[in-house]
């Protein structure tokens, strides 16, 4: 991780679930003020201990230098930051950098409400689970004004392995998450097929995925996913079914945007709905191994 020297900071920071609260307390420990709020307060405790300040409202985590936001859908940030009214009372200089998981659409029509606002905004997904982002070991996959990518890029050096500048349109930075999450569910996908297969000749889940993971497919998808599918280990749940099938919706809708095909983004949606109507959405996305498991009988 390369540190870039920097003044301190007033940041905010919305929306602490497991991701929230790690990528959080990895900026506090930079020596920033930060301000947080979540629409759970009590979530805000483990950070107040840490000596950061809890907001009584969204719009006090926004009267900062640099605002942090990780909601768990559009549906989520849309209401917080635009059906209340809050992003049409806000005013420069400030930058937003958006974290969360979110539609291209919604990322161009974010963007241009922000500009007309005179607020820079930043799409940075991450690529990482919450125990990488503890470690600080994030991918992150940013775009938007050049400029206010300088200036946020030192607190991205706290929270992340690598940054991957994406350029200006901050949408962009939502396409290529988008195209990653496809390609995890869909190698998800594959491990528990291949999983039900092996075990239906007699040998075990568990020695499969040491074997692929080990050879021709190292890393933490194959590893880390398949570990949980070989274990029939579903909980506690790093990434939820229920939001795979929130991410590959928004698949779809960004290969229908440009008019693109993706036949296995159709399957895996169909199988994390049925995950999801058997009530396994709230377990990790590693249980598409139960919906295979269904869908092949012994």
């Amino acid at each position: 991780m390369t540190f870039t020297e920097a003044p301190r900071m007033k940041i905010g920071f919305l929306g602490l679930g497991n991701m929230g609260q790690a990528i959080a307390a990895n900026l506090l420990k930079g020596g920033h003020e930060l301000v947080v709020w979540n629409r759970s307060p009590k979530a805000t405790e483990p950070l107040v201990e840490l000596g950061a300040k809890a907001a009584s409202d969204p719009a006090q985590a926004f009267a900062v230098d640099v605002a942090f936001s990780i909601f768990a859908d559009d549906k989520a940030l849309r209401s917080v930051l635009l059906d209340s009214g809050l992003l049409d009372q806000l005013k420069g200089p400030l930058v937003h950098v958006n974290m969360a998981t979110i539609s291209v659409e919604f990322a161009d029509e974010l963007a241009e409400r922000h500009a007309a606002q005179g607020i820079d905004y930043i799409a940075a997904p991450v690529l990482g689970r919450p125990n990488v982002a503890a470690a600080a070991q994030l991918n992150i996959l940013a775009a938007g004004p050049e400029q206010a990518l300088a200036r946020v890029q030192p607190l991205f050096d706290l929270i992340g392995r690598k940054t991957w500048p994406l350029g200006d349109k901050a949408s962009a930075a939502n396409a290529m998450k988008l195209a990653a999450n496809f390609m995890i569910v869909s190698a998800v996908q594959a491990v528990s097929e291949a999983a039900v297969l092996v075990t239906r000749h007699g040998l075990e889940s568990k020695d499969f995925v040491d074997l692929i993971s080990n050879t021709i497919f190292p890393g933490p998808v194959y590893a880390g996913y398949g570990g949980l599918i070989g274990e029939r280990r579903y909980e506690p749940a790093a990434f939820k079914a229920v939001l795979g099938l929130k991410d590959v919706d928004l698949v779809l809708a960004a290969a229908k945007q440009v008019s693109v095909e993706m036949p296995t983004a159709e399957r895996v949606r169909a199988n994390l709905q049925d995950a999801i109507e058997h009530g396994q959405g709230e377990m990790d996305l590693a249980v598409l191994a139960e919906v295979e498991e269904r869908r092949n009988p012994r």
